[in-house]
């Protein structure tokens, strides 16, 4: 078995495999909602991709993106008992790990292709948040069918399940996603517009300014991992509860600086404090695009950007 990781390589096995690592990271991703568990899992498909070429008298394979999709998805379901036994210990609200793209990212046209766009609602953090709650196998069928646009058939291939079972779970993860998160997805000229003039009201504490802006029944998601006070230690809910508290925690933040970065395909900031992120800000709007209906906020230093991930 290669010891080596990919990217590595300059065979013919290394080169199919970075080939498709940008595809295998997304689908990955989007199952366990973890930056570090992504690479691993990326990490044991590598390792099991070059000991199937180089075993001795191995067959070629016909179809590798079609074997390196069925070896990632099935690994990361596997992955997901060790995330959830994680979570089990883990201190105060879970949010999944934000994508942070570089300062220079420019947010993606307002006119881009509606197959773009379900792209980038699919990887956000609202998106993310509401996969959580799916069954692993439910996730997996849905990222694949609705996100990567695989076929029932396709997908219990790469499941090992029959095509009628992988309807039904599809069906089931698709109403389930309806109900908690319409597909919709604000302008991003007006998301970054709304998240500009937030974050002024919050440190300006223009406390009038920040209720015209939060829906009423906004809700503050807050992910310290217990090792940070900037975040809430539990989900606070109501225009009224977020709004005081978000201004009481702004007064005590002095010296904070913005960036506005897209995350997760979105228009959000990232707060630094001095060279070092103290927490990534991500909105999610109301339908008209005019409110926030939730705040996600993800201050456990394990999830804030590091070099080489912004």
């Amino acid at each position: 078995m290669s010891e080596q990781g990919p990217g590595t390589g300059t065979g013919p096995t290394t080169e199919v495999f970075v080939v498709h690592r940008e595809l295998l990271f997304s689908l990955v991703y989007n199952m366990l909602g973890s930056v570090s568990d992504t690479e691993d899992v990326l990490q044991e498909t590598w390792l099991a991709w070059t000991a199937r070429n180089e075993a001795p008298g191995a067959d070629r394979i016909e179809s590798p993106r079609a074997y390196l999709v069925r070896i990632a998805v099935n690994k990361a379901i596997s992955r997901r008992d060790a995330i959830s036994r994680r979570r089990e210990t883990y201190v105060g609200t879970w949010l999944p790990e934000p994508l942070v793209a570089g300062a220079e990212t420019p947010p993606p046209p307002a006119d881009e292709t509606a197959e773009r766009a379900e792209r980038s609602e699919s990887v956000s953090m609202a998106m993310l948040v509401v996969l959580e709650t799916l069954t692993p196998l439910e996730r997996a069928v849905f990222v694949l069918h609705e996100v990567f646009g695989y076929a029932h058939t396709e997908t219990a291939e790469i499941l090992g399940r029959s095509a009628a079972a992988v309807r039904q779970l599809a069906h089931r993860a698709r109403e389930h996603v309806q109900a908690r998160r319409p597909r919709y997805r604000p302008d991003p000229l007006l998301h970054r517009q709304v998240t500009e003039h937030f974050l002024a009201a919050v440190f300006g504490g223009d406390m009038a300014a920040l209720m015209r802006l939060l829906a009423p029944d906004v809700t503050l998601w807050a992910d310290g991992g217990g090792k940070t006070r900037a975040a809430s230690p539990r989900t606070v809910h109501g225009r009224d509860n977020v709004a005081r508290l978000l201004i009481n925690r702004a007064a005590h933040r002095d010296g904070l600086e913005v960036s506005y970065r897209q995350v997760n395909g979105d228009p959000a900031a990232v707060l630094f404090s001095g060279d070092t992120p103290f927490a990534v800000m991500v909105l999610d709007l109301t339908p008209d695009g005019e409110q926030v209906s939730d705040i996600y906020n993800v201050a456990n230093p394990d999830k804030l950007p590091r070099p080489g991930r912004t």
